[in-house]
């Protein structure tokens, strides 16, 4: 992994490829190497980056609380100091929160979105009890008693019945990232803006990816943004919970490219 410095942290990257550039935003609470086969598949026709959220992977932490504007803000320099433009951003459960809050300031940057697994609602008051509980767990227990809580709720009943093998990765992802990273991050998911509103004003090509067993943000939540956002379509991954792109990433893969290829 590289590393640059951005804002006011030093985060861990990878730029490979080229041609026109796409992002890959990582899930909550993984890091940048969840998108290990996306890169494999696209850096051949496009220019890829991936990055670690500060305090995740190998991704630094500042003094500065995290939030969803924040992200976005890191996002908007990196892209300044990689000399882009403009992208596509690709976006998975708080990678899809970073994307709204990304879009709001600089929808001109975006050339078009991938919005996966993820949804545009805020918090009700019991779903930020939950991230505020789960933050003090992270700050007493550590990231490994995050992964027990979050591994059987990120992954589909297929991949738990199957693919053992994605729960070990995901569960060593977790284990990587700064325990204060994880509860930061659940502080700014909790504290994130509605982007129910912002939907109907997007305006770029938009794919909506999700898997058929997501618990967390289930088809239905990916059918509302389908039908709130003009110029968006809908791909349902069979036999993927929460992180389609692990649990069936030729599926994940073909869906993307397709979209890629029609742009």
């Amino acid at each position: 992994m590289k590393k640059i410095k951005v804002n006011d942290v030093e985060l861990a990257y990878r730029d490979e490829g080229s041609g026109k550039p796409i992002l890959f935003l990582h899930a909550f609470p993984l890091n940048q190497t969840m998108w290990d086969e996306q890169v494999a598949k696209f850096a051949s026709t496009h220019r890829v980056i991936t990055f670690d959220w500060r305090g995740f992977g190998e991704s630094g932490m500042s003094s500065t609380q995290s939030s969803m504007p924040i992200f976005a803000d890191d996002l908007a320099e990196l892209l300044n100091l990689l000399e882009i433009e403009k992208a596509t951003i690709c976006g998975l459960s708080m990678g899809g929160y970073a994307a709204f809050a990304f879009y709001r300031e600089y929808a001109e940057r975006v050339n078009a979105l991938i919005l996966c697994d993820t949804r545009a609602a805020a918090d009700n008051d019991e779903a930020k009890r939950g991230r505020y509980e789960m933050a003090e767990l992270a700050r007493t227990k550590g990231a490994s008693a995050i992964g027990e809580q979050m591994i059987p709720k990120l992954l589909g009943e297929t991949t738990l019945k199957i693919r053992p093998t994605v729960a070990d990765r995901i569960r060593s992802m977790i284990e990587a990232a700064q325990p204060e990273g994880i509860a930061q991050a659940l502080i700014g998911m909790a504290q994130r803006e509605n982007s129910t509103n912002l939907l109907p004003q997007i305006s770029c090509p938009t794919l909506i990816v999700v898997g058929d067993e997501d618990k967390l943000t289930p088809p239905t939540e990916a059918e509302t943004l389908a039908q709130s956002i003009r110029a968006s379509r809908l791909e349902v991954i069979k036999d993927a919970g929460h992180l389609s792109n692990l649990e069936q990433p030729a599926s994940f893969n073909q869906a993307i490219n397709k979209y890629l290829n029609q742009l």
